[in-house]
């Protein structure tokens, strides 16, 4: 029997006081991952330029070939910007850049 992969609870900055249930190892590596590939300043990158930028950072163990790393990118911004650690520009196409 596998053992449960351990948990943790993350946040979305589009639903305040919601929290979703992830794994939390390939959340870390996507948290570090993120963290490395934005820019601290202003104008920041767009989702495509941050998932290019991202891909070569994440443990190929968690994310083969970058399987399911945008979903996982995704989640890992909305949970960011819960916590203050990105910021979203009100540009179009959208950016984002840490805090």
């Amino acid at each position: 029997m596998t053992p449960k992969p351990k948990t943790i609870l993350i946040e979305n900055v589009n639903h305040p006081g919601q929290t979703t249930p992830v794994d939390a190892t390939k959340y870390a590596a996507m948290r570090r991952a993120m963290l490395k590939a934005v820019p601290k300043r202003s104008p920041g990158l767009t989702a495509a330029e941050i998932y290019e930028r991202l891909l070569p950072l994440l443990p190929a163990v968690h994310f083969p070939g970058g399987a399911t790393a945008g979903w996982w990118m995704k989640a890992a911004q909305l949970d960011l910007e819960a916590k203050g650690l990105l910021v979203r520009e009100t540009t179009k196409p959208l950016r984002w850049h840490r805090a």
